[in-house]
C-alpha cells in the first residue's frame, strides 16, 4: 500500500483576513481526499505564532463566521529550514513533529499571500501550493500589479498611488479631476475588500484615506467603473486553464468584506455568468494572460468589470482565493466540472510537479 502524502495545511496568519483564512481552511480540510493525503494542521495566530492543531478541535465557533477563532490550546511549533527529517519542531520540548511532503498555504493577505511564507517554504525546500515568491508579491501589491497589466496592454482601471509620506499632498480636487466621482480608496497590499471605501464627497475622502492608511503605507485611488462584476478561476503552471466565468451581483453598496465572507445573502453569485460566447472567450483569454503576466502558478482568481456590456476590464488578481462555502474560486471550477476534492488534488500535484522541476536546476557553479 502506498504511503499517504503528508500535506501541511497552513492557515490563520497575521493579516486582517485571519478569519477568512480559518473559514477557507475548514473547507479545504473537509474536502481533501483523506484516502490519498494525511493532513497536518498548522494554525498561525494573529501574532505570528505557529500551532500544531488537532483536527477535532482546531477551531472555536467553527460554524459562525462572526465568532470563528483559532484554538491556541495546542502545541506550539516552529519550521526549521534545512532539516528534512525535523522540519516541524515542538517549541516546548524541541521534539521533532516530523516532515511534510507539501504545504498548502490557505492564507489571505499580508504575511501569507504576499511572498513571505512562500520564501520561508522555499528556503526550507518544501513544495507548496500556489504562486511562488515573485508571483505572490506582485499579486498582493495592487500598484505593481496594475502597472504590469498596463504595460502588457491588458485593460485596467485608471489609478493613482500615494505613499504615507505624501499624505499631506493628496488633494481631493486633483483626484476628482483625474478620476471623477465616485472613486475607490484602498490599501495597496491587502485583499478581501478590507480597508476599501467608495468616495462620493470630500468628507468621505478624509475618512477613506485614514482607513486605508490603517492597513498599509501605500494606498491606491482608483476610478469607479460602473458595470457587471465578473470573475474567472485559473488553474495550472506552464499551461493554465480558465474556468467558466461567474458573476457577482452585490446586495451591498459594493462587494464588501461582509458580503464576501459573513453575509450569505451579501451577494448573488450567478454561475455560470449569462454572457455572450465572445465575451466568455475574451474573459477566459484575459484571465490566462493576466495569470502569466503576473508570474503566477498553481491557482488564481481574476476579477473583471464588464462595462456597457462590451468592454472587459481587469480589476485584480488573487493568488490565494477564498475556499469558503460561498467563495467563487471553487464554485467556478465545480461549474466547470472539477469538484472541490479534485481541485485540491490537482493543486497539490501541480505543487509537487513544480518542485520536482525546480530541483533539477543548478544552484551553484563549478569550474
Amino acid at each position: 500500500m502506498n504511503r499517504k502524502i503528508r500535506v501541511g495545511i497552513l492557515f490563520g496568519g497575521r493579516s486582517a483576513e485571519h478569519e477568512v483564512s480559518l473559514q477557507s481552511a475548514k473547507n479545504v480540510i473537509e474536502a481533501i481526499d483523506k484516502k490519498k493525503y494525511e493532513v497536518v494542521l498548522i494554525g498561525i495566530d494573529k501574532k505570528g505564532r505557529w500551532y500544531l492543531s488537532e483536527a477535532s478541535r482546531f477551531l472555536l465557533h467553527a460554524d459562525n463566521p462572526n465568532l470563528i477563532k483559532l484554538n491556541k490550546a495546542n502545541e506550539s511549533v516552529v519550521l526549521v529550514p534545512g532539516r528534512k527529517v525535523e522540519q516541524l519542531v515542538s517549541l516546548s520540548d524541541h521534539r521533532s513533529v516530523g516532515p511534510v511532503d507539501v504545504v498548502f498555504p490557505v492564507l489571505h493577505g499580508p504575511f501569507g499571500e504576499d511572498g513571505t511564507v512562500q520564501g520561508l517554504l522555499k528556503l526550507a525546500n518544501i513544495p507548496f501550493v500556489g504562486a511562488g515568491v515573485l508571483g505572490s508579491a506582485i499579486g498582493m501589491d495592487k500598484d505593481v500589479m496594475k502597472r504590469l497589466l498596463r504595460d502588457a496592454g491588458i485593460p485596467t482601471a485608471k489609478f493613482l498611488v500615494f505613499a504615507r509620506s505624501s499624505l499631506g499632498e493628496i488633494d481631493f480636487e486633483e483626484v476628482k479631476n483625474h478620476l471623477s466621482l465616485p472613486f475607490f480608496i484602498k490599501p495597496a497590499n491587502l485583499g478581501s475588500s478590507v480597508g476599501i471605501n467608495k468616495v462620493i464627497d470630500k468628507k468621505q475622502f478624509e475618512h477613506a484615506l485614514k482607513d486605508a492608511f490603517e492597513y498599509d503605507n501605500k494606498i491606491l485611488i482608483e476610478e469607479y467603473i460602473e458595470g457587471r462584476e465578473i470573475e474567472c478561476s485559473v488553474l495550472g503552471n506552464d499551461n493554465p486553464i480558465a474556468s467558466v466565468p461567474g458573476e457577482v451581483i452585490p446586495q451591498h453598496e459594493f462587494y464588501s468584506y461582509e458580503a464576501k465572507y459573513i453575509d450569505e445573502n451579501g451577494a448573488i453569485l450567478e454561475i455560470p455568468a449569462r454572457l455572450p460566447e465572445h465575451i466568455i472567450n475574451e474573459v477566459q483569454d484575459l484571465a490566462i494572460k493576466t495569470f502569466k503576466t503576473l508570474c503566477c502558478e498553481g491557482m488564481a482568481r481574476v476579477d473583471f468589470f464588464l462595462r456597457n456590456g462590451t468592454e472587459v476590464i481587469v480589476n485584480e488578481l488573487n493568488t490565494i482565493p477564498g475556499f469558503t462555502t460561498i467563495s467563487m474560486y471553487p464554485k467556478l471550477w465545480e461549474a466547470s466540472g472539477i469538484s472541490c476534492t479534485e481541485l485540491i488534488d490537482r493543486l497539490i500535484q501541480l505543487a509537487l510537479e513544480r518542485f520536482e522541476r525546480e530541483q533539477k536546476l543548478k544552484t551553484s557553479f563549478e569550474l
